[in-house]
């Protein structure tokens, strides 16, 4: 299933990302970052599907919490998502 991973710095922003994003109306779930995505240790990120992204990334702007990295979940493979963001 594709989907898209927003790393937080904390579980705490994660959270706090989650609770933006259903205020919004967009389903996510906080997750432990997979290892091999960052080098923070125990980082976390937050699951959305990828018809979400564009309206998460806007209300997590309006809500001044700014990802760490995105990544794309697609076939069995993560990359980093840049420039191809909607």
């Amino acid at each position: 299933m594709e989907h898209y991973l927003i790393l937080a710095r904390s579980v705490t922003y994660a959270q706090r990302m989650q609770k933006a994003l259903d205020r919004a109306g967009i389903s996510s779930r906080v997750y432990r970052a997979p290892r091999d995505l960052t080098d923070l240790g125990c980082a976390y990120a937050v699951r959305i599907a990828p018809a979400d992204l564009r309206e998460a990334l806007l209300t997590l702007h309006r809500e001044k919490l700014n990802p760490v990295q995105i990544f794309a979940y697609h076939r069995g493979l993560y990359r980093e998502a840049g420039n191809d963001l909607p």
